[in-house]
């Protein structure tokens, strides 16, 4: 079982050397469109959800 372990982490370490971190500024970019999506994406159902509400108003009365 110990053997299984120690060949485990050993591939781990070794797959970590192939991973490519991104840089600050790729980061903050990254950061930036997630964000500025998150906003889009919440105005849009927010928008939806106002209409329909509307909607449904104007249909019950």
């Amino acid at each position: 079982m110990i053997k299984r372990i120690k060949a485990f982490l050993k591939e781990v370490k070794i797959e970590l050397k192939k991973v490519v971190f991104p840089t600050k500024d790729e980061l903050i970019g990254s950061t930036w469109v997630v964000i500025i999506s998150t906003i889009i994406v919440a105005v849009f159902l927010g928008m939806v959800d106002i209409t329909l509400t509307k909607l449904v108003r104007l249909i019950l009365r």
